[in-house]
């Protein structure tokens, strides 16, 4: 089983990267987030899982092991495959799942575009007793509040994803407005995560 790659990045792509660990590109699919801290050229780690099927072996990275930990306890539940929990990943930290599960907040998962209310319901009920919040603080600061250094991250990741530039900076203008906090971490992945949140749900933050 493949826990971890450490390697130079070769690429990074809408919702994949590929890794050189001694010769051999390793395709990697990932979260937005995760996506968000590679560059090509530079060297990186991620945390793996490695999903196994009778005609396939993918392999699923994360920022920390956090993550993946979290990844495979989702993936556990009935009816979450390895794309929907990346998705729940996308949209939510590892310690807001464990906090939505623990608190059988359905509406938390429901904002994961593909869970609906039914399926939200499962996923708590299945939860039950497996993922319990840490207490952890809020991860630190990669950017500081300076929008220069973390904005046109932001906004690569959710063209990437589809969205137009505009819709993306005009999300990020009124996540400013509706959540400063997140805004002042200049933390891409958590501001990434929000904007997701805000576009997925159909509004402006």
């Amino acid at each position: 089983m493949i826990s971890s790659l450490t390697g130079t990045v070769q690429a990074v792509a809408l919702n994949t990267a590929v890794i050189d660990v001694n010769g051999f590109g390793m395709l990697v699919n990932a979260t937005p987030g995760t996506l968000s801290t590679l560059q090509a050229g530079r060297e990186a780690t991620v945390f793996t899982s490695m999903v196994v099927r009778e005609d396939s072996m993918t392999l699923f990275g994360f920022a920390t092991a956090e993550e993946r930990d979290v990844f495979e306890v989702l993936v556990s539940v009935s009816g979450i495959g390895p794309r929907t929990g990346l998705a729940i990943l996308a949209v939510h930290s590892p310690e807001e799942v464990r906090i939505a599960a623990n608190t059988k907040d359905t509406a938390a998962f429901t904002k994961v575009s593909g869970i609906g209310p039914k399926g939200a319901s499962r996923i708590v009920l299945e939860l039950n007793g497996k993922l319990i919040p840490t207490g952890a603080p809020a991860a630190p600061s990669t950017g500081g509040g300076n929008a220069s250094v973390w904005e046109p991250q932001v906004i690569e990741a959710l063209t990437g994803l589809g969205w137009s530039e505009k819709d993306a900076t005009s999300t990020l203008k009124s996540l400013s407005k509706a959540d400063p906090d997140v805004v002042a971490t200049g933390n891409v992945a958590e501001i990434l995560r929000a904007a997701l949140r805000s576009m997925s749900s159909g509004t402006r933050a």
